[in-house]
């Protein structure tokens, strides 16, 4: 027979059921923080540079192993960032209800879990990977948040410096899988560096009355109707072109791969054309919308003559 009487149980359910909705917002707040959509194109991207650093034996094992120690250093450079971006999130319209912001979280919580999953990813790379990747994964934690997240605030080259640690997933999954620093590996961390300008100047351009407010310098000028802005775009979008059909003549990837990011590198050069000469807010969704499709059909086209040219 129960010694435990109704009342008391149902006040220990009652505090089940009361801790449980916390118990799910903590954990959306957490996800939230940790940007699960940037963590998701990481984990695509070093898988890719992984792939085509192993021609001759694919040891899925490191893979998963590789990809976990990079995601808890994505994560923790992700809350970092909101820690320290906390007073201009809390001015822009889109950020004001992140976790930190609103509250939610406060930012000793965030800093020691920001140190825990650094420390927990770096030491699993160290171990289990290598050295090199340890090392890369970590420096390019401390590019994000300890420069280019302080230079948002001084100079519009902080957009340059952000695109270095953007611009590592697929040279991080090349060293994981026992790749050096060579041009392969250089052709890879090119062409992810060169797609994000216009990428970012669009998202810059769609969001420029929020970053005008929160006085972050994403954009060349606020001042001149977006010309800069454009041209630069141009620039860069221009120079993707050959950038992105390099690996196909370096041996990363074939013919296949070459005509296919011929043509989707050119698409998105017309995109950027469009928003160079209107610079508008739908011309800047515009090019966005093909900058997001453009860059997985290269990894995947990548992937696909690299496993065609291992086979035959």
């Amino acid at each position: 027979m129960s010694s435990v009487s109704p009342g008391r149980s149902a006040a220990v359910s009652s505090d089940v059921i009361s801790i449980w909705p916390s118990a799910r917002q903590r954990f959306a707040d957490y996800m939230d923080l940790s940007r699960p959509r940037i963590a998701a194109i990481t984990m695509v991207s070093v898988a890719v540079g992984f792939t085509l650093a192993s021609p001759v034996a694919f040891n899925a094992t490191l893979l998963v192993t590789s990809l976990v120690g990079i995601v808890l250093l994505v994560a923790a450079s992700s809350i970092l960032n909101q820690c320290l971006e906390r007073h201009t999130d809390a001015i822009m319209e889109r950020t004001a209800q992140r976790p930190i912001v609103a509250g939610r979280i406060s930012v000793m919580e965030a800093v020691c879990v920001t140190a825990g999953l650094a420390v927990v990813g770096s030491v699993l790379l160290w171990q289990l990977v290598n050295p090199l990747t340890a090392v890369a994964t970590f420096a390019t934690f401390a590019v994000y948040t300890g420069v280019y997240t302080v230079l948002k605030t001084r100079t519009s080259l902080c957009t340059t410096i952000g695109a270095i640690p953007g611009a590592m997933p697929p040279v991080l999954g090349w060293f994981a899988a026992g790749g050096s620093l060579g041009l392969e590996a250089l052709s890879l961390f090119g062409m992810f560096f060169v797609w994000q300008f216009p990428h970012f100047l669009a998202i810059g351009w769609i969001h420029r009355a929020d970053y005008e407010r929160a006085r972050l310098r994403m954009l060349p000028s606020f001042h001149d109707e977006g010309r800069l802005t454009g041209i630069l775009a141009l620039v860069y979008a221009a120079a993707f072109v050959p950038v992105a059909v390099l690996p196909s003549h370096i041996g990363v990837a074939g013919e296949l791969y070459g005509v296919v990011a011929l043509v989707a590198s050119l698409i998105y050069l017309a995109a950027t054309l469009r928003f160079a000469f209107e610079r508008s807010t739908r011309k800047a969704r515009q090019l966005l919308a093909v900058s997001l499709i453009c860059l997985p059909c290269l990894l995947i086209a990548l992937v696909v003559d690299f496993i065609r040219l291992t086979s035959l």
